[in-house]
């Protein structure tokens, strides 16, 4: 039998375990609560399958998770979800909510302001929400501080994100935001640096890492391979010496961060891993 999920999208005040139901609200709690009547609920605490159970929820957070179909105040507002499982939202830990890929995509980036992306990432938050994911790690992208924030001030609708903010890269890697210009244009430009997420030495890593802290990231993206939608001309050759790795991982460490790091190739991964990551991203070509 195929089960027809529906997704706790409500942000929860407590942690609530479907097999440990809580008690009803107090009655002298007088917003108004709706009640959602589930024919199955997955407990992911156990990774068991329950039978009916009532989900109450009061001002967007569930108050109480109770078995069966269960009797509630006058006024309660209940939605029957007859043939519907429901489940605690998922987590994606990898995105990019400021952008999606079409045909037009890097020609967009000469004709697009910032300004735009940031609109149309609102479109992409809500979207992700709807589907069922309530928490993001947003790996990559200028515009997800700023969306996570109005997302936490209610502003827009979207899940809870982790924000990397802008990757780390180096000269001509995966995340140079200068890759493919020609040399007028490049040389008008100036070459990136740390600022901008390009480093070439132990010291660049240091500070694009500290970059990154000023700009408000929760996690450290870095690109230590080519990739398959850039210009770069390997996708897996190694972009980072182990030691400039290192410099990102202690930095990094020294606020409190974790490092992802994108990676194809088996070189660029075997770097990135001797020098302390926390995870890996893609891994196309891992070896034992």
């Amino acid at each position: 039998m195929r089960l027809k999920p529906f997704f706790l999208i409500a942000r929860a005040s407590q942690a609530v375990s479907a097999a440990e139901p809580s008690s009803p609200a107090p009655a002298q709690d007088a917003s108004p609560a709706q009640a959602l009547h589930c024919e199955r609920l997955f407990d992911a605490r156990s990774g068991k399958m329950l039978g009916e159970h009532t989900i109450v929820v009061r001002e967007g957070k569930i108050a109480s998770v109770l078995p069966g179909r269960a009797k509630l105040a006058d006024g309660t507002e209940s939605i029957v979800l007859a043939g519907r499982t429901c489940m605690p939202g998922w987590t994606d830990l990898h995105v990019h909510l400021g952008q999606q890929s079409n045909p037009q995509s890097y020609s967009e980036g000469f004709r697009l302001d910032p300004t735009d992306y940031a609109f149309r990432s609102v479109g992409y938050a809500e979207k992700t929400l709807m589907a069922g994911f309530t928490s993001v790690r947003d790996l990559g992208g200028g515009v997800s501080p700023h969306l996570r924030d109005a997302a936490n001030q209610g502003l827009v609708k979207g899940p809870r994100i982790f924000a990397a903010g802008k990757s780390i890269a180096t000269t001509g890697g995966h995340a140079d935001p200068t890759n493919g210009f020609n040399s007028e244009l490049e040389h008008l430009l100036g070459p990136p640096g740390p600022t901008e997420g390009v480093i070439n030495s132990i010291d660049d890593a240091r500070q694009a890492v500290r970059q990154r802290y000023k700009d408000g990231s929760d996690v450290i993206k870095i690109t230590a391979t080519g990739g398959v939608l850039s210009y770069a001309k390997s996708a897996d050759a190694p972009q980072f010496t182990v030691e400039e790795v290192r410099a990102i991982v202690e930095t990094a460490n020294d606020y409190g961060y974790k490092v992802a790091a994108h990676a194809h190739g088996a070189e660029g991964m075997k770097r990135a891993v001797l020098g302390g990551v926390t995870s890996i991203e893609h891994g196309t070509e891992m070896t034992d």
